[in-house]
């Protein structure tokens, strides 16, 4: 399960790499991470194209889930989630980096290890995002899909990763192409580890 995601490109980047040229969004997070709860930037279609916009990761779930906010999407047939996969729930969600805890603690320290990953010479990239309006009323909430790791994340956490939409994938995701078929992992090779400077817990 992907917690946590890192966006450290500038609004400018965001609005040319995925043409979204309306929309006031909030600002970008000031240490360029991203947690559960936090506002993030999200592109979304928009009468005349795309529009930036700003929601909180973390959509309220089933009531069979408990009271936290669910992050991330795997089951595509769950009754909860059915209803949001049309075009108008949409949205791609600007990343840099994302990270999956070690399995395991590190010997030398005794705590799990952040690891970091991100799209070999491409700063900037787009998880698969669906939204909904807060059942208080309040601002919107998106979560992405996520899909069996590759050979890469899998080593790390071999349950999950999200869903990373390149080029084309972007623009048939948010015209409402079936949502199973981007359930797919990258291509082997596709990510490198990298270290993240900052607090690792």
């Amino acid at each position: 399960m992907c917690n946590l995601y890192q966006l450290t490109s500038s609004e400018q980047a965001i609005r040319a790499l995925f043409r979204a040229m309306e929309g006031e969004p909030g600002p970008l997070p000031p240490d360029g991470r991203v947690y559960p709860g936090r506002a993030a930037p999200l592109v979304v279609a928009a009468r005349a194209g795309r529009a930036l916009a700003t929601m909180l990761w973390g959509v309220q779930g089933p009531r069979s889930a408990g009271s936290r906010p669910v992050t991330n999407v795997r089951n595509l047939e769950s009754p909860f989630w059915r209803p949001l996969l049309g075009q108008e729930h949409r949205a791609l969600v600007p990343a840099s980096a994302f990270a999956e805890w070690s399995a395991t603690p590190d010997p030398a320290t005794g705590r799990k290890r952040q690891h970091w990953f991100a799209l070999a010479g491409r700063p900037l990239f787009a998880f698969a995002g669906l939204f909904r309006a807060a059942d208080d009323g309040g601002p919107l909430r998106f979560a992405f899909l996520t899909c069996a790791p590759n050979a890469q994340v899998a080593a790390v956490h071999p349950k999950a990763m999200p869903v990373i939409l390149l080029d084309d994938a972007a623009d048939a995701w948010l015209m409402g192409v079936d949502a199973r078929t981007f359930q797919q992992p990258l291509a082997e090779g596709a990510l490198v580890e990298r270290i993240v400077e900052g607090r690792t817990g």
